[in-house]
């Protein structure tokens, strides 16, 4: 048969349950656990057997049922209390003035609080990991912008994402009889994702298309609602497209498409938006594979606000943010310039340059038009706001950067950092949350838009202490046998799936034990994550697995990227060990096709949650937080968020911070600490009981845990960084530019062209020191410096003396500057310049003078204005 078309059927909702259709289609229900609990009361294996989605599950349920449940008073109080949230938390009118701005931003906090219009900002990202039954994620870069929009959602931010909604998604994982990985790909049915067609201010449907090598390539617009945030996806399978075009939306990450997917997310997102009207004040890239985003906003500022591509570069740059996830150069997406050039090929009429000047932005500079078009490095020269995601990573982020401004030191290359966040009620357990309403009051979650900033109040966290031990205790009892329960389940499955001998199924039925400490280590395996970690010495290994008076068990999980042999060689390694031992296999197991459910059981249930990276490659890292409000304890390296988060009271750190050249010496060195910490500190603090009592030294540890990840690692107080510090000046900024026919833009590029144009032309003579050393502490002395500035007047610029300990003989460990004022002018364009230095500290110091351009960040930083003696 050819040529079928199709028609769905769902059930006939009845008039008093009509509300559960509403309900479904936005994603809002996933956080809220009285939203799920009215989806699984209706019929709990049938909710489970439906993946935990609404939209299958409402296919599932019988007739009968339904008109049952229309008559259950019960029911229907609770689907009535359900609504009441759900109208004051997404439907109601946004109500921010309870926030409190830098006093600096109050007009524009106040415009963004009384915006009606959504997309003032706009979060672009690659994935989205909103929950497993939206399979639009990989791993913790999606993870993390799922919990981004969830937070932005609860704060009322004036946000829209933007992403590609693929055919098939990431790989579901399948281990062979040998325990390597295999991979598939489900199609997904878009027909049970909460999502509808986007349309544009007239009511039609929107379509955009991107130019390609081989002509135009069409997408269609699809939203999906997070609460009050639309989240839009660009979808390539469209008939217009020949076959091998649709595939550019079909997986995650495709490789031989994976150009033209960055293509379609960044200049398809821009136009999208665009279509619906919504033209973005900031915008926001997570990660490189965004950053064409950037050049379609060149054309689009331009043709908004009719100003030239000089004068749009004063615009964009400065109400753009990059965060960068990734701490080795070679994680980071680089294409050949000749595949990119069709791509660019319309814009450079648009934007009125040449093709290779357009790749120039994504190039190193004096690398020649061929050279490779780096993604990362086109999104940091085309943002004023660039950060890592934890402090470790802002340093590394530096370090790794730092060639695009060759003449500044590291310590003041413009990355900054916003250490990541988890959405505390998307990871919290259901028997925690109940404590949390218990003791810390039942809006704990709900709270009011203005209220959903960071810091959380401080009475909310103090009484996380106030919980009695044996409550929480009693609680992640629970959690732990639903994860050993869940295990037994997937594992009968996986092995069932292998043609297992009975034998081994019988005994997978009672693998792991309810009552023993068990550690998970669940991420992508990636051989800097040393899964393997805890091989190095086997036999020592085996005798913590099979200890009959303190047991521990161990529970992997997690996938290695389909292209990585060695991430699958750390798998199977893992495997084999497990196989060889029959004493080990009751107390070490692995879990096949990692995801958001199977993390949240992990998160819930684990007792300690291990992390073994190689530092500093971890840029942050974010399931030991989801353990971490969960009252599970963190156990390791200094790497990513730990080095904020660790002290004694709330978990365990592997070694000091050290950073090795020799990776199997560090391996050594790191195993044996891990388990000389496992077997002399977590082991007999798990199992330090009283009269058969809870581990008192544990819970409290658990309890300083969930106060450290409510308080410091929340994603209300990442997005609350966010906005403060980089979306309010962005829209704040964008407004002053482009403001009356944007003449203070088409006079910052009048300024930066003259800065080009005559900077090239400073001297600066060696600073002069007025007195003769040593100094003692709390002395001063005068420096004086004669700087000719040429055609430049000493208001156009910066002059400073920079001082810090010494490092060698031609470096400074740590630089610090301090104006100098200009005291005297000689002609001819040349001036004395001088200032005051107090001594502060003893030490060795070194010093000289440098010039730097007068302005904002933005022209501050500007790469090749910055002139030394």
């Amino acid at each position: 048969m050819t040529h079928l078309q199709t028609f769905q059927v769902f059930p006939a909702i009845p008039k008093p349950l009509g509300f559960l259709e509403v309900l479904s289609r936005n994603i809002w229900w996933c956080w809220h656990y009285d939203a799920v609990e009215l989806f699984r009361r209706i019929d709990p294996r049938l909710w489970d057997k439906a993946g935990r989605n609404p939209i299958v599950f409402s296919t599932y349920i019988p007739q009968g049922r339904l008109e049952e449940l229309a008559e259950d008073k019960s029911f229907l109080a609770h689907l009535e209390r359900v609504r009441e949230s759900y109208k004051k938390l997404v439907l109601a009118p946004m109500d921010r003035s309870l926030w409190t701005p830098p006093p600096d931003l109050t007009d524009t906090k106040s415009a963004l609080a009384n915006q009606g219009n959504e997309g003032i900002i706009a979060y672009f990202s690659m994935e989205f990991g909103i929950h497993e039954s939206i399979p639009l994620f990989a791993g913790g870069l999606g993870i993390l912008a799922g919990d981004h929009l969830k937070a932005a959602a609860d704060m009322g931010l004036p946000l829209v994402g933007v992403g590609i909604l693929y055919q098939h998604g990431y790989f579901r994982q399948f281990l062979d009889h040998d325990g390597w990985q295999q991979e598939d790909y489900i199609e997904t049915d878009f027909f049970h994702l909460p999502m509808s067609r986007a349309k544009d201010r007239l009511g039609n449907r929107v379509r955009i298309s991107v130019t390609g090598p081989e002509g135009e390539i069409y997408a269609d617009v699809w939203k999906i609602k997070v609460g009050r945030i639309s989240l839009f996806l660009l979808d390539a399978n469209v008939a217009e497209n020949p076959p091998q075009i649709r595939n550019i939306t079909s997986r995650l990450y495709a490789g031989e498409v994976r150009l033209a997917q960055e293509v379609m997310l960044g200049i398809g997102g821009m136009r999208a938006l665009a279509a619906m009207g919504i033209h973005p004040m900031a915008l926001h890239m997570n990660e490189g594979h965004c950053a064409f985003a950037t050049l379609e906003r060149l054309a689009q500022v331009m043709t908004r606000h009719q100003i030239d591509l000089k004068t749009a570069m004063e615009v964009v740059p400065r109400t753009t943010v990059f965060t960068t996830h990734t701490p080795v150069p070679a994680g980071h997406d680089e294409f050949p310039a000749a595949l990119v050039k069709p791509f660019v090929r319309p814009l450079s009429e648009r934007l009125g340059i040449t093709e290779d000047e357009i790749l120039s932005f994504g190039q190193p500079a004096g690398d020649g038009p061929d050279s490779p078009v780096s993604m990362a490095m086109l999104g940091v020269r085309m943002s004023q706001y660039c950060n890592g995601v934890s402090k470790l990573h802002g340093n590394v982020a530096r370090r790794m950067w730092a060639h695009i401004w060759p003449d500044l030191p590291e310590d003041e290359v413009p990355i900054t950092h916003v250490t990541n966040g988890v959405h505390i009620a998307s990871w919290i357990s259901h028997e925690n949350a109940l404590l949390f309403e218990r003791y810390l009051g039942p809006t704990w979650c709900d709270r009011p838009f203005g209220e959903c900033r960071y810091p959380m109040d401080s009475d909310l966290i103090r009484r996380i202490g106030e919980i009695y031990d044996e409550e929480l205790w009693r609680a992640h009892e629970m959690s732990r046998s639903r994860l050993i329960r869940t295990c037994r389940r997937l594992l009968v499955k996986q092995y069932s799936r292998r043609n297992a001998p009975t034998s081994m199924m019988e005994e997978l039925k009672s693998v792991l034990d309810q009552d023993a400490l068990t550690i998970g280590f669940s991420r992508r395996f990636a051989t800097y994550k040393r899964a393997n970690l805890l091989l190095h010495d086997p036999e020592r290994f085996r005798n913590l697995l099979t200890s009959e008076t303190h047991p521990v068990q161990f529970i992997f999980s997690g996938k290695a990227h389909p292209m990585d042999n060695e991430g699958k060689e750390l798998i199977r390694r893992l495997i084999r060990f497990v196989h060889g031992d029959p004493e080990v296999r009751r107390r070490m197991v692995f879990i096949e096709d990692y995801d958001i459910h199977m993390a949240r059981h992990l998160i819930h249930g684990c007792d300690v949650w291990l992390n073994t990276p190689r530092r500093p490659f971890e840029a942050c890292g974010t399931s030991g937080m989801k353990g971490a409000i969960n009252g599970v304890l963190n156990l390791s390296v200094l790497d990513g968020w730990w080095c904020e988060g660790y002290a004694e009271e709330r978990g365990w750190r592997i070694g000091n911070g050290e950073e090795y050249e020799d990776w199997n010496y560090q391996d050594a060195v790191e195993s044996q600490a891990l388990y000389n910490i496992l077997e002399n500190d977590v082991i007999p603090c798990f199992y330090e009981r009283r009269s058969g009592g809870v581990p008192a030294r544990w819970v409290k540890m658990m309890k300083e845990s969930m106060k450290m990840g409510m308080e410091m690692f929340c994603a209300h107080r990442m997005v609350s960084e966010y906005e403060d510090r980089f979306y309010l000046p962005a829209v704040d900024r964008y407004r002053a530019l482009t403001a009356d026919h944007a003449r203070e833009a088409g006079n910052l590029g009048e300024q930066l062209d003259r800065l080009r144009k005559l900077w090239d032309a400073i001297q600066i003579a060696p600073p002069a020191k007025h007195a003769d050393d040593p100094f003692r502490v709390g002395e001063r002395f005068r420096v004086t410096t004669e700087v000719s500035l040429g055609e430049l007047r000493p208001d156009e610029v910066e002059v400073e003396f920079y001082y810090g300990d010494m490092k060698s003989v031609d470096s400074l460990a740590a630089g610090h500057a301090e104006q100098m004022e200009m005291v005297e002018d000689r002609g001819d364009g040349t001036y004395l310049y001088a200032c005051m230095i107090t001594c502060r500290l003893s030490g060795r110091y070194g010093f000289t003078v440098r010039v730097t351009p007068r302005g904002d960040d933005w022209i501050r930083f500007e790469p090749g204005f910055i002139t030394w003696a």
